[in-house]
């Protein structure tokens, strides 16, 4: 089992093929489950389209670059509240595909930006130092600008309410998720699923200054209510770091924001395509998300 080695990856003991053109990007994106990271023994959840509208799009980043992105939205005119929804490192493959079929499901559009495909989609691929480094491509700032790019493309969208707009993510999209929250008044609430906090307590140097800026430090800059779902058996992401976590949002005043740990799980205990898997952790944080988001973004 390979490991991966930056600050925002798992443990190792965390750890069909079909393609989909995309337009003006004129390449393709993995559509079936992240290979470096599925059980043999995984039966995925699946959500079928009934009642909804599915579609690869493409949006215009600042930079320029035609972004890819996986759309999920109910049936009907709308508009409907938006939830962007920041992928794990392994991108936009099918897991987080479905994830935006059950949020369209409970009456969100979902957009799910492929953020890594500037230099390669990582979810075919193997080999984790590959992935490490397609992830470690993309920085803070142009992730942060793909998500401004996304906000003014869905503003032009006449099915969705730009004015109710959430986000959510998963391991690394976890910690975007903090990120995005702090950076953009436009979102009304986040929920960060098992994203880091801060560095890890062996991170060199240059993972430290890589990773910037962490959640921990950005307590004072969160602009809405953000739901932290961790694991209380997380090699990676430890305890002591949830808790000085915890003591920023008091610290600051973030009203709103908690952090829920669930006992007995480990990293990716939404994932239910990978062997971390943990069924009823993955059910009840997915009810206190949308519980979240019901709260802030459709009645905020």
């Amino acid at each position: 089992m390979p490991h991966l080695l930056t600050p925002e990856g798992q443990t190792a003991d965390d750890l069909k093929l079909s393609r989909r053109s995309l337009g003006l990007l004129g390449g393709v994106l993995f559509t079936g489950y992240a290979t470096a990271a599925l059980s043999q023994s995984a039966e995925p959840v699946v959500t079928d389209e009934a009642g909804l509208v599915t579609e690869a799009v493409t949006y215009p980043a600042p930079d320029g670059f035609e972004m890819p992105a996986y759309i999920a939205r109910p049936e009907g005119a709308g508009p409907f509240p938006v939830i962007v929804v920041a992928s794990e490192i392994f991108g936009v493959h099918a897991y987080i595909e479905d994830v935006c079929r059950r949020l369209a499901k409970a009456g969100y559009a979902a957009i799910a930006p492929a953020f890594f495909v500037r230099v390669e989609d990582p979810a075919p691929l193997e080999d984790m130092q590959q992935i490490q480094r397609i992830v470690a491509a993309a920085g803070y700032e142009q992730v942060m600008g793909d998500i401004s790019g996304a906000l003014a493309w869905l503003e032009q969208q006449p099915w969705a309410d730009s004015g109710r707009l959430g986000i959510t993510g998963f391991c690394w999209g976890g910690k975007v998720t903090w990120q995005g929250v702090a950076r953009f008044a436009a979102f009304k609430a986040g929920v960060a699923w098992y994203g880091r906090l801060a560095p890890a307590p062996d991170a060199s140097p240059e993972q430290i200054e890589s990773g910037q800026p962490w959640p921990v430090d950005l307590a004072a800059d969160l602009k809405a209510p953000v739901l932290g779902l961790y694991a209380e058996e997380d090699r990676g992401i430890p305890l002591t770091s949830v808790e000085a976590m915890r003591a920023a949002l008091t610290r600051e005043g973030a009203e709103g924001s908690s952090i829920e740990v669930y006992p007995g799980a480990g990293h990716g205990f939404h994932a239910d395509y990978r062997a971390s898997y943990k069924a009823d952790a993955a059910a009840d944080g997915w009810a206190k998300m949308l519980a979240h988001f019901e709260r802030w973004v459709r009645g905020g």
